[in-house]
């Protein structure tokens, strides 16, 4: 009976494999085409370019891109593991080193800090140098550092922001912002001490640091305006109500500053944005959710754009400067999802970012754009149980653990409450000799769709 199951089992997994690729020639001429393209790679481009895009996949490290390379292929009825990601296209790739000054674990306001302004910073500080230490308003003074966004307005380049995160979180602010604390959204979210040193709250230094940003996109309207102010969307929900305790409303504020002779546009839904006449607007503003944007999978098609759709909005207006633009795109609710324990939003994040990298590579030229695809950290996600090819990404191991005899997903997480699911408590391990244990790895868990409403904004 055993023998018969695994021959069972090996004729099932025979039958996986695609009958080209069961032909040597295959492979080889798949090598011979690489190399092809590698060797073109000597020839250059060392033309000066005009437009920068950066594509920023927060907390996608590279086992989320995998993930997402086979979910990809899977939603187009591949087996998936086949499939490129749009940035597998890209001729050159590298990894990089990711730390705080301060920590070993880096979050995204100090590594947006490092990848935008060139300078690595403290944990939770956006803007500033090492010397600013976080939540310290008085340590902030001539400590500021200023970014490639401040570098290409003063070169005469448009730019522009967009995210799936609100305008003010960690990745975009370091963009504009000098702050000692990435949670000040408002002012409202301020000690009384550091509003009477002079700092500014995040949402205020949007217009205040450069007024002239041309496209601004994403969420956080509740820190745009007056404390208790009904939202636009959601009037009868209390928590999305403005949080402002200097009276100010902010939109207001965004539209005085603009020449008279210019178009500025402020939308805050879908349709309004797609109706737009992109040829006749200078500079718009874009809030279309009260915090963060809704995950992809969850977002309402009729008041929320797609982060492809802000994209291309984002372009047209930007590509009519003749001296180029630079523009930060945040795919920032990759990490949301990872935080929370959920992979499947998670995932989904990445293929919507994949979908806006491809958008905009249809939009413009390698000749005079450089786009460039990163992250800014990683999360305890893994996936791996020996899954047969085309196994469904968020699916089942074909085998149980041979701890517990328990099934288990192929995808993992080494944090959240994966423990109690299945090995009951965690023990206490104060006292491992982790040299001798190895680390001590014990999530053995079904994550594809946790619900652990992980620190959604830690990193």
């Amino acid at each position: 009976m055993k023998a018969l199951l695994i021959l069972l089992a090996e004729v099932c997994l025979a039958s996986l494999v695609p009958e080209k690729e069961k032909n040597p020639q295959y492979w080889r001429n798949q090598a011979q085409q690489t190399l092809k393209t590698a060797l073109k790679l000597q020839q250059l481009n060392t033309n000066v370019a005009k437009n920068i895009i950066l594509f920023l996949g927060d907390g996608m490290g590279v086992s989320t891109v995998t993930a997402a390379r086979i979910l990809k292929g899977q939603l187009q009825n591949m087996k998936g593991e086949e499939s490129l990601l749009e940035m597998d296209k890209f001729p050159y790739v590298a990894l990089s080193k990711t730390y705080n000054t301060n920590a070993q674990v880096p979050d995204s306001a100090g590594t947006a800090t490092a990848y935008l302004c060139g300078v690595k910073a403290n944990e939770g500080t956006v803007g500033v140098s090492a010397a600013v230490t976080r939540a310290q308003c008085n340590t902030t003074a001539g400590n500021e550092v200023t970014s490639i966004l401040k570098w290409a307005k003063e070169a005469g380049k448009s730019v522009g922001i967009v995210t799936t995160t609100r305008v003010n979180h960690a990745t975009p602010s370091a963009a504009y912002a000098h702050s000692a604390n990435r949670d000040w959204y408002s002012d409202n979210e301020m000690s009384p001490e550091a509003i009477q040193q002079g700092c500014k709250d995040i949402a205020q230094q949007l217009f205040d640091n450069i007024p002239d940003i041309e496209v601004i996109m994403g969420g956080g309207r509740k820190y745009m305006f007056p404390k208790n102010t009904s939202d636009v969307e959601y009037q009868n929900d209390d928590k999305y109500r403005g949080t402002r305790l200097d009276g100010k409303n902010l939109i207001d504020v965004w539209r005085d500053k603009k020449s008279k002779d210019k178009n500025s546009q402020y939308v805050w839904n879908r349709s309004d944005l797609l109706s737009l006449n992109l040829m006749e607007v200078d500079f718009l503003l874009g809030l279309f959710e009260p915090i963060d944007m809704m995950y992809e999978l969850d977002r309402n098609v009729q008041t929320d754009p797609s982060l492809t759709e802000m994209v291309q909005v984002a372009i047209k207006i930007l590509q009519r400067n003749p001296r180029g633009f630079f523009l930060l795109v945040e795919g920032g609710r990759i990490d949301h999802g990872h935080h929370e324990g959920k992979a499947k939003q998670a995932l989904y994040e990445a293929v919507e970012m994949d979908r806006a990298i491809g958008k905009a590579g249809d939009m413009t030229s390698p000749e005079d754009t450089l786009t460039v695809v990163t992250a800014d950290h990683s999360h305890v996600f893994t996936f791996g149980g020996y899954t047969p090819r085309g196994n469904p990404i968020f699916g089942l191991a074909p085998m149980h653990s041979d701890v517990d005899k328990m099934p288990f997903t192929s995808i993992l997480y080494g944090n959240g409450p994966g423990y109690k699911i299945v090995a009951g408590e965690r023990e206490n391990v104060s006292a491992v000799d982790y040299g001798e244990s190895g680390g001590m790895a014990r999530c053995r868990m079904g994550c594809g769709e946790g619900t652990w409403q992980g620190p959604a904004d830690a990193t």
